[in-house]
C-alpha cells in the first residue's frame, strides 16, 4: 500500500508474474491511480471490465444515458480534484457521451472516457456499432487512442492519467476492443500518476511586483480550472493585502468568496455594465487561470485582440494558451495553485492607491446583485433567489445547465466556498441535473440544488432516476416558461414576431418526480416557492420543484414584449 493524493491506494501486485485478463489489468490500474468511483452505462463490449469491477472496491454508478454519465464524471472531477472516470459502450454509447466530453474540453476538466470497441479481427469492416473514435473525438480531446494489446494497458493508462491532469486539464478517450479485454497477460503495473505543476519564475514575480507598484487601477479576474481550496485562500490573502478588487470569469464565481468586501462580481453573459466598464478602464488586469474566451470577454470586445488595451498579466498552466489569443504584457506559465502560493512573497505599495476604487466596485456589485429589477406578474425569480440565498448553507452546492434561467442564480446567489458551483462554460444544456446527482452522491451531508430550464431538464432529466436509485437527495428547480427562452430571445431580436421552433409543451414535472419516487411540488408564486423548497428539504429524498414562470421575463432585465432592456 502507498499514499497518493492524500489517499491510500493499492500498489503493484505480483509484478510480471500474475496472469490477468485485460479487464482485470485495467481495473487494477484504476485502483493504483486512486480511483474511488466510476460512472457508466453498461455495454456488452466491456463486460470483462464490469466483471473486474465487481469485487474491486471501486464504486460503480450506473446511469441512464451516456451523456449524463460523462457529465457526472465531470462534476466529480470538479468537486474533488480527482480524475473523473466513465465507461460507455461503442457506437451510440460513445456518441451519446460526446456532449460531456465537449464540456470537459471547454471547461478544462480532467476526465477519462473508456469506450468499448468491436473486436480487433472485425476492425475496418463496418462491424456492428464500429466507429473511428480518433476521428470522432480527436478535435475536442487531449488524446484519443485504442489499446490493442493488453500488455500495454498499464503504460497507456499511466499516460492518460498524467495527460488529463497536466497543463490545461481536459478529456482523454481510450477505446477498448472487447477481445483485448478478455486476453490474458503478464505485465507489471504502473505507478500512480503524479502531475507536474508549472511554477512562475522569480523574474516573472519580480516583474509582476513592479507592475503592481506602478498601477493605479488594477483588477484581478479568476477563472479556469486547476484551483483548490488552498489556492483560493492564498489568492484571497493576496487580494486583502493589496486591497484589490476581484472579479470571477463566467461561471467561476466559487473562486472567490461572494460575501467578501473585495468581490466585484462575475464577468459573463449579461454582466453588470459597471463591472464591464471597470475592466475596460483598468490599467492592469491580472487574469489567473482563465482563457477569457468569447463569453467572459464579451465576444472578444473587452480586451483588444491580439493586443489588449489594458496591461495584461496572463497566468495559465498551459503554455499553448499564452499568446494564443491575447499577447499579454506579462505571460506567466504556472498553475493557479502554484501562482497563488508564489503571491505570498509580493508586497503592496504603501499606501494602496486604489482602495477607494475597490470599495466602489463592491458597492456596484451589491446594487447589481441585491436589488432585482421589477418583474412581470407571477413568481419574481430575483426575489426568490434572494430568499434562497439566505436559506443555503455556505457549503451548499448549486448546479445548472444552460439557458436564460441560469442568469437569475448566477446574478443573485452568492458562492462563499470552494467546490460549491457546477456550471458549464461551454453552454451545454442538460448539465445541471446529472452534475447535481454526482455531487449529492459524493457529499451526502451537503445541500445540493440544481437549476434547469424546461428544455434543459428534458435533455438529461432521466438522471433523476439515478438520484432516486442512489438516494442522492438533490432538489431540482425546473424553471418552466414553455419555450427555449434563450433562442426565443435571439429570435425576437433578429426575426421579431416570427416564432419558429421555440415553443414547448411540457409535462407536469412535479408529477414526474413523484412517479420516479421523489418529492414534487408545483410553484406559481413566491410564497409557494418558499413553502415548496422548505418541504423539499424536509422530505429528505430527491425532489423537483416545477416553477411556472411568466414567459415575459426573458432575463432579469429583458421583457419579451419590449425586446430591449428595461
Amino acid at each position: 500500500m502507498t499514499t497518493f493524493g492524500g489517499k491510500v491506494v493499492q500498489t503493484a501486485v505480483d509484478r510480471e508474474t500474475t496472469l490477468r485478463s485485460g479487464g482485470q489489468v485495467l481495473v487494477d490500474q484504476l485502483r493504483i491511480q486512486g480511483v474511488r468511483r466510476v460512472f457508466c452505462v453498461p455495454g456488452e463490449s466491456y463486460l470483462a471490465v464490469l466483471d473486474a469491477l465487481y469485487d474491486s472496491g471501486i464504486e460503480v454508478i450506473v446511469c441512464r444515458q451516456e451523456g449524463g454519465a460523462t457529465m457526472m464524471a465531470d462534476a466529480y472531477a470538479r468537486l474533488t480534484g480527482e480524475v473523473g472516470v466513465v465507461f460507455v459502450t461503442r457506437g451510440p454509447g460513445a456518441t451519446n457521451a460526446a456532449p460531456g466530453v465537449h464540456i470537459a474540453e471547454h471547461d478544462s476538466v480532467p476526465i477519462i472516457l473508456f469506450i468499448g470497441q468491436v473486436g480487433r479481427s472485425m476492425r475496418g469492416r463496418g462491424a456492428f456499432q464500429e466507429m473511428d473514435f480518433g476521428a470522432v473525438f480527436g478535435s475536442f480531446s487531449k488524446w484519443v487512442a485504442e489499446i490493442n494489446d493488453a500488455a500495454r494497458l498499464p503504460e497507456m493508462l499511466s499516460r492518460a492519467f498524467h495527460l488529463t491532469q497536466q497543463g490545461r486539464p481536459g478529456p482523454v478517450v481510450l477505446a477498448l476492443p472487447e477481445d483485448m479485454l478478455r486476453d490474458e497477460t503478464q505485465v507489471a503495473d504502473a505507478r500512480p500518476a503524479t502531475p507536474v505543476p508549472t511554477w512562475p519564475g522569480q523574474s516573472q514575480m519580480a516583474d509582476l511586483q513592479r507592475r503592481l507598484d506602478a498601477a493605479a487601477r488594477p483588477l484581478a479576474i479568476l477563472g479556469g480550472s486547476g484551483w483548490n481550496a488552498e489556492a483560493r485562500a492564498a489568492f484571497q490573502r493576496f487580494a486583502e493585502r493589496f486591497e484589490m478588487p476581484v472579479a470571477t470569469s463566467f461561471r467561476r464565481a466559487m473562486l472567490f468568496d461572494g460575501d467578501h468586501p473585495l468581490y466585484a462580481g462575475e464577468i459573463g453573459i449579461g454582466p453588470n455594465p459597471k463591472l464591464r466598464a471597470r475592466i475596460a478602464a483598468a490599467d492592469l488586469v491580472l487574469l489567473v487561470g482563465g482563457r477569457m474566451s468569447e463569453m467572459p470577454s464579451q465576444s472578444y470586445q473587452l480586451f483588444g485582440v491580439p493586443q489588449p488595451q489594458q496591461s495584461l498579466v496572463h497566468v495559465h498552466a498551459d503554455s499553448d494558451e499564452l499568446g494564443r489569443v491575447y499577447h499579454a504584457d506579462l505571460p506567466i506559465h504556472a498553475s493557479p495553485a502554484a501562482f497563488a502560493a508564489a503571491l505570498e512573497g509580493l508586497k503592496p505599495p504603501q499606501p494602496v492607491r486604489w482602495a477607494a476604487a475597490a470599495r466602489e466596485a463592491r458597492t456596484q456589485y451589491l446594487a447589481w446583485s441585491d436589488v432585482p429589477p421589477p418583474a412581470p406578474a407571477g413568481i419574481d425569480l430575483g426575489k426568490a433567489m434572494l430568499w434562497l440565498r439566505e436559506q443555503l448553507p455556505p457549503d451548499a452546492i448549486v448546479a445548472n445547465g444552460a439557458g436564460n434561467y441560469a442568469i437569475w442564480p448566477g446574478r443573485f446567489l452568492r458562492f462563499r466556498r470552494f467546490a460549491t458551483q457546477l456550471a458549464p462554460t461551454s453552454g451545454s444544456m442538460g448539465y445541471g441535473v446529472p452534475a447535481a446527482v454526482s455531487a449529492a452522491i459524493e457529499f451526502r451531508d451537503r445541500l445540493v440544488v440544481a437549476f434547469a430550464g424546461d428544455g434543459c431538464f428534458l435533455m438529461n432529466g432521466q438522471e433523476f432516476a439515478t438520484a432516486v436509485q442512489y438516494q442522492a437527495n438533490v432538489i431540482v428547480i425546473v424553471v418552466d416558461n414553455g419555450m427555449y427562452g434563450t433562442i426565443r430571445m435571439h429570435q425576437e431580436r433578429h426575426y421579431p414576431g416570427r416564432i419558429s421552433a421555440t415553443a414547448l409543451k411540457n409535462p407536469d414535472f412535479a408529477a414526474l418526480a413523484r412517479a420516479y419516487g421523489g418529492f414534487g411540488a408545483t410553484v406559481r408564486d413566491n410564497a409557494e416557492f418558499e413553502a415548496a423548497f422548505t418541504a423539499a428539504r424536509a422530505a429528505a429524498c430527491p425532489a423537483i420543484l416545477h416553477v411556472l414562470t411568466n414567459p415575459e421575463a426573458l432575463t432579469p432585465n429583458l421583457r419579451l414584449a419590449a425586446h430591449q432592456a428595461d
